[in-house]
């Protein structure tokens, strides 16, 4: 048997990309446990579930008056502590500077809701949605990607996914789509890269 990979995770929302981490990490398709669940909203949801699955949630606030780059180094210091084998943004909605991203380097694992190239940034589902409703795309899709700098939703891609969107489609059913094939193709990177 070998060491199980340590995965923190860092999440702002409800928190589904983490459940389908914890799931495949109690069934046995991940080599790898998490050690730390962190977020930067203290309602988010997915705080309760680490809590339910006993792992160590932490509320991580920015303090008043504190720099971008003092709070990604001060989360920085705290995910060290974790000895963590990767970090895994899943729904984390802050852009990481250098000062946190320099202590993993190649170990930041993000995952966007749209294809490489396609609607960085926030309301990626929303705004494919739109462009779909203008007559400008026929799909959109999810990416895996490494993060290695400043840039939002442009590393290195580890695995994409097209996602169709149909005309009967509303944005809560190509929402549950892409939610779907995000714990997939979030799973399959992670089990390649903890085998």
């Amino acid at each position: 048997m070998t060491n199980l990979a340590r995965l923190v995770v860092l999440i702002s929302g409800n928190g589904s990309n983490l459940q389908a981490i914890l799931d495949a990490c109690v069934s046995g398709e991940l080599n790898a446990s998490v050690v730390s669940v962190i977020s930067n909203k203290a309602e988010a949801y997915g705080l309760v579930r680490a809590q339910n699955a006993g792992i160590e949630s932490v509320y991580f606030p920015k303090l008043e008056n504190e720099s971008r780059r003092d709070y990604d180094a001060r989360l920085s210091n705290y995910a060290t502590t974790k000895l963590p084998d990767y970090i895994i943004l899943a729904g984390w909605m802050r852009i990481l500077s250098s000062s946190f991203l320099s202590s993993f380097p190649n170990r930041v694992i993000n995952l966007h809701p749209a294809l490489p190239n396609m609607f960085p940034g926030t309301q990626a589902i929303q705004r494919a949605f739109d462009a779909f409703q203008r007559g400008e795309i026929t799909h959109t899709g999810v990416m895996v990607h490494l993060v290695p700098d400043e840039g939002v939703d442009n590393g290195p891609v580890l695995a994409a996914e097209t996602v169709p969107i149909h005309p009967e489609d509303t944005l809560e059913s190509l929402e549950a789509r892409i939610h779907e094939i995000e714990h997939q193709i979030l799973i399959a990177v992670l089990k390649k890269l903890t085998a």
